[in-house]
């Protein structure tokens, strides 16, 4: 027998939804208006064109404009409220203020929704100001900070839905933050959706992150699995509807780590009500910035590199300049190359005569400029002063030769000289070499480009940015750092984990960045949500993050096959890969130490499995089923089920292979399985 409450619930999701699809029919029929007026516009144009004058076809041009931005933002909202058919919300409470005396009820979800004939709010969006209670307290005292002020009073009631398919599939009233058994029945679900949006299982600690907007820069260090880019992506849905007004999906960028990322969290704004935002690589600013007569090794190129074979001389160089101490040095550097470098002397041309106590002075007022435009404009100040006091023109060949003058008292005229420079005054001019002619040592672009903007400046504007999320914060070195203080002046949301370097020769953690953004607020997220108590232990072994709290629920315990030969190992792949086509997961990662590694295996397996994807550098989307990739390709990315072949001793045995298969492992939601040929790694049995 049904309880009564739960049939009233389901009396009411009926006539919510009855009240939703009456407006979808209001909105389909104002679609068709749209669409019916403009092609009678065009067809009234096309016809009458001969006597239209330019006022009328200006006019119904831009009619036509309107009623397709009209008729856009109908389909937008066509598409909303049949979201919200299949699932109109998933929480309720029940708040009376302290002024009074009746209690009233909420319904929180995805999207406000007003009745069509009566204004009244139905649905409460749920970064609303009066839905942070759904998340925030226990029945009982609570209150919401709203536009007006801090509103006070009782909370009496707490509900939980899974509204799925328009069908009420459980309800579970609540006292609690968050029920863990609703928790418990997420998590237990397949990674089926790209990026899951966790609003209805929000904590505490997670709405706190995602509803900050005092900081001006807040650093989040979250334990593998523990939702960090899904909560971040929510902080900023929160901020584009907190800011409508002022902030659009246009003044926002995501810095990610690469295409296939992007694409696997490409739906979770419009998932969530907003439209996606530019992301871009840090790959991408160095070629904005860098001039064409340059090139450089990726990051990609380097890790696959240091797996291949590590040179102690390079590891040395990369090391050296992914620390602090090399930023201070090479702020020092150029702070005193500023004021000790330009030697002015007195200057006199055709005319054009001026001391060096007053170049001296100039150079000085104008430091808010690069040098290299500090010295331009201290010579076309000079050649504009000249025409004003004489009234004559100054010959071309003057005017190059007075610029040329001013340049040439400051000893370098490119960056990479003035860069070479400080290597050499520091004593280290080994630390610094080209993988060849005009290309760049990965470790090299941003500290050159560091000093690019110190001596040149920059043409590229990203002041239209008013919000920077800076995902996998770990494998962006203090100097790339320093670059962004210089390149965003915006707010900003950094977010990774220092136990997910790809590369530990270079790994940043929260308090490497700190020193480069004023305002800085640092929260840690322990409590991991991706993988199973069993899978969790299992990785504990690989590198021991005391800090992390694994979820509690429960699966199969990680398996590690041995085997003879690679082509047993190769059998034993093949024997997992029909368990999974056999079984309720939907996404198998196979993920292996290197991309030349994934390529090979790929080969083997694409013949006879024709649904299998390699993920390589080149791609740029994510799909479900069966992918093979790299442990660098498979960062941020996780699996119901999760393969890692040839974990031998001999293929993982450096502390960057220990990094990269905690990583691997840590993929991984509800089975891990694990092959090698000949003797494990001591990196799975050890802390």
């Amino acid at each position: 027998m049904i309880h009564q409450t739960e049939a009233d619930e389901k009396q009411h999701l009926r006539e919510v939804q009855q009240i939703l699809k009456t407006a979808l029919k209001g909105i389909e029929n104002k679609i068709d208006q749209y669409s019916t007026g403009i092609l009678e516009t065009k067809r009234y144009i096309h016809e009458n064109l001969a006597e239209l004058d330019s006022a009328e076809k200006a006019a119904n041009r831009t009619a036509i404009y309107d009623s397709v931005a009209f008729g856009e933002r109908a389909v937008a909202e066509r598409e909303q409220i049949e979201k919200l058919i299949e699932s109109p919300y998933f929480g309720r409470i029940d708040f009376a203020k302290v002024t009074e005396d009746q209690e009233k009820t909420f319904y929180i979800g995805m999207h406000t929704f007003k009745d069509p004939a009566t204004a009244d709010n139905i649905i409460f969006d749920w970064r609303a100001p009066l839905s942070s209670m759904f998340y925030d307290f226990e029945t009982g005292p609570a209150y919401y900070i709203a536009p007006i002020g801090k509103i006070e009073g009782n909370m009496t009631l707490k509900r939980q839905y899974r509204i799925r398919s328009s069908e009420m599939e459980y309800m579970i009233e609540s006292s609690l933050n968050i029920g863990d058994e609703v928790l418990q029945k997420e998590l237990s679900r397949n990674s089926d959706d790209k990026m899951k949006n966790i609003v209805a299982t929000i904590q505490r600690e997670q709405n706190a992150i995602i509803r900050n907007e005092e900081a001006k820069v807040l650093i989040i260090q979250g334990a593998a699995g523990s939702g960090k880019t899904s909560i971040a992506l929510h902080r900023v849905a929160f901020l584009l509807y907190r800011y409508k007004k002022t902030l659009t999906s246009k003044n926002v960028m995501i810095l990610s780590p690469n295409k296939v990322f992007s694409n696997y969290i490409s739906n979770v704004l419009p998932e969530l009500g907003e439209e996606n935002m530019a992301e871009m690589g840090f790959d991408d600013i160095a070629i904005d910035l860098l001039s064409k007569k340059y090139d450089y090794q990726t990051f990609s190129e380097q890790v696959e590199s240091l797996l291949e074979h590590a040179e102690e001389k390079t590891i040395a160089r990369i090391g050296f300049k992914a620390t602090n101490d090399f930023v201070e040095q090479l702020q020092a550097y150029l702070q005193n190359a500023d004021k000790r470098l330009f030697l002015p002397t007195d200057l006199s041309i055709e005319g054009i005569v001026v001391s060096k106590e007053k170049l001296r002075l100039d150079y000085m007022l104008l430091k808010r400029l690069p040098i290299k435009k500090r010295l331009r404009k201290i010579a076309d100040d000079l050649i504009e002063r000249y025409k004003r006091n004489t009234a004559k023109k100054v010959d071309a060949a003057v005017a190059r030769q007075v610029r040329s003058s001013i340049q040439k008292m400051f000893p370098f005229n490119d960056t990479l000289l003035l860069y070479q420079d400080f290597y050499r005054s520091i004593g280290q001019q080994d630390l610094f070499c080209m993988v060849k002619k005009n290309t760049f040592e990965f470790c090299d672009v941003a500290p050159f480009l560091y000093t690019k903007l110190y001596f040149e400046g920059i043409e590229q504007n990203y002041k239209h940015i008013q919000h920077l999320l800076v995902d996998e914060m770990q494998d962006y070195t203090p100097i790339q750092y320093a670059v962004l203080s210089k390149l965003f002046s915006c707010k900003m949301t950094i977010l990774g984990d220092s136990f997910q370097s790809v590369n530990p020769y270079t790994s940043s953690s929260a308090e490497k960045i700190q020193p480069y953004f004023d305002g800085c607020e640092c929260v840690e997220l322990c409590r991991s949500y991706r993988s199973t108590i069993e899978i969790s232990r299992f990785t504990q072994q690989i590198l021991d993050n005391k800090k992390l709290i694994p979820v509690e629920r429960h699966g199969e315990a990680p398996t590690i096959t041995v085997c003879e030969n690679p082509e047993e190992q190769l059998s034993i792949i093949k024997n997992l890969m029909d368990g999974f086509k056999q079984s309720e997961h939907a996404s198998l990662g196979i993920i292996c130490k290197s991309q030349e590694q994934a390529q090979w295996l790929f080969e083997q397996l694409n013949p006879v499995y024709d649904n299998v994807i390699l993920l390589d550098f080149g791609s740029d989307e994510y799909q479900d089923g069966i992918i093979i990739t790299s442990v660098h390709m498979s960062k941020g990315l996780e699996f119901d089920q999760v393969i890692l072949p040839d974990v031998s001793d001999n293929f993982y045995k450096t502390q960057i292979d220990r990094s990269l298969l905690y990583i691997a492992c840590t993929r991984a939601m509800h089975k891990l399985d694990i092959t090698c040929c000949g003797k494990e790694t001591k990196f799975l049995h050890s802390k």
